[in-house]
C-alpha cells in the first residue's frame, strides 16, 4: 500500500511542478537551465580532462610495469 502512495505523491508532485515551470515560472525557468549551461560545460570538461590524464598515467604505469617484468613470468 505504501509504495502506491509513493508513486501517486511522485506523479502529483511532477506534474505539479511541470505546471509551475511551464505555465507559471517560465521565464525563471528558462534562465536557469540556460543559465546552467556554462558551469556544466566547464565542470564536464574538468572531468573528461582528469580522466585522460588518469588515463595516460595508467598507460605508462603499465608500461614501465611491463618493462620490469622479466621475460619467463610474461610467457607463463
Amino acid at each position: 500500500m505504501g509504495r502506491y502512495v509513493v508513486i501517486i505523491g511522485g506523479l502529483i508532485a511532477l506534474s505539479g511542478g511541470a505546471y509551475l515551470a511551464i505555465f507559471v515560472w517560465w521565464r525563471e525557468f528558462y534562465e536557469l537551465v540556460f543559465g546552467s549551461i556554462p558551469p556544466l560545460l566547464f565542470l564536464g570538461g574538468l572531468v573528461a580532462l582528469i580522466a585522460g590524464i588518469s588515463s595516460i598515467k595508467d598507460k605508462k604505469r603499465i608500461e614501465r610495469l611491463e618493462e620490469e617484468l622479466p621475460e619467463t613470468q610474461i610467457n607463463e
